[in-house]
């Protein structure tokens, strides 16, 4: 299956190291007990080598080689086992990002009604490009985690937004989902 290099636009330490990518991507797989496809790979390794979400279509101009009912079967397959995950946004375009399963195992995630993991952080969208990044927090804490009030106990992040809905409206809410966007300019379009 031969793709094409990574876009320009969206590059990570691993968008230069392909075969670093593919060998990440495979393991990623096998961890997470989900059978291992050339496709899934592939998506798989393109996920991990973008700065940002991508849509379908993105994944599609990269994999030039794979049709569309298998980019989206592969796509669903690594949401369902939580090794990525999809973002509705209001242009009515899902992304793709590698999931809270990929990088940072199940920090900041719960279950879904489903048993799935629910991923539980903000996004940031840029106006101009429609990018979307992950406010995950690679670093030492996560985006959420850096801007909510600790109680001086360790929470999660949904514990922490849980605990803050309750003083905001009161005993007796129950968050089960939360999406948070926050909507500027990326670094690119702010120049």
């Amino acid at each position: 299956m031969k793709s094409k290099p990574a876009d320009t636009a969206m590059p990570t330490a691993l968008a230069h190291e392909p075969a670093k990518a593919q060998a990440l991507a495979e393991l990623q797989l096998r961890d997470a007990s989900v059978r291992v496809t050339q496709a899934r790979v592939s998506v798989m390794a393109a996920l991990l080598s973008a700065r940002s979400a991508v849509s379908h279509q993105d994944i599609q101009d990269q994999l030039v080689d794979m049709d569309r009912v298998t980019l989206y079967r592969a796509l669903d397959c690594l949401t369902e086992a939580g090794l990525a995950h999809k973002i509705a946004s209001d242009d009515r375009i899902f992304r793709y990002n590698a999931g809270a399963g990929a990088e940072h195992h199940d920090h900041g995630a719960h279950q879904h009604a489903h048993g799935h993991p629910q991923h539980q952080h903000g996004h940031f969208k840029c106006t101009r490009c429609a990018r979307v990044f992950c406010l995950d927090g690679s670093g030492e804490a996560g985006f959420l985690e850096s801007v909510l009030p600790s109680s001086g106990k360790r929470q999660t992040t949904a514990a922490q937004l849980q605990t803050a809905l309750q003083k905001s409206l009161g005993k007796g809410f129950q968050s089960h989902e939360i999406e948070l966007t926050i909507k500027g300019w990326c670094a690119d379009c702010a120049d």
